[in-house]
């Protein structure tokens, strides 16, 4: 199973989107890259882990390993894991200053990406990016 921030980056996703002409692709892509992710223990799919300000359900938990966090995820909608597979993308695997410093904005501004979401998502999108970066500082701060 490929890793997501090692196997699968933020350019590859850059460079597979900018193919598609239509965002009828470029969802389904989207969709297709939540299908990679790896399967959430249900175990791990409890109220704190759960993102709030999000529509859909989503869960998301970390482990800290050799100073670099790595995530899981899951959502009970398809284009929301879709979603996570892109935000992982960006942030699983590196360490908590690494995903402090990256320019995510940018990231989605080099997709294209907010502008073709629902203001829902929208703000799905962003309560998952601030969950991942609050646990980055808080990691941070105890090292």
């Amino acid at each position: 199973m490929k890793t997501f921030g090692t196997d699968i980056t933020t350019d590859d996703i850059i460079d597979t989107l900018s193919f598609f002409d239509s965002w009828e692709d470029r969802y389904r892509y989207i969709i297709d890259l939540g299908k990679e992710l790896p399967p959430m223990d249900k175990a791990q799919q409890t109220e704190a882990n759960q993102v709030k300000g999000c529509q859909s359900l989503v869960w998301l938990s970390e482990r800290l390993k050799d100073d670099k966090l790595y995530f899981e995820a899951d959502s009970n909608s398809h284009i929301v894991r879709g979603l996570l597979a892109v935000v992982l993308a960006a942030y699983n695997a590196k360490t908590p200053a690494e995903i402090q410093h990256f320019d995510i904005e940018g990231y989605f501004e080099a997709l294209n990406l907010i502008k073709h979401l629902s203001p829902s998502r929208g703000n799905g999108l962003k309560s998952m990016v601030a969950r991942i970066r609050e646990t980055a500082a808080r990691m941070s701060a105890m090292a």
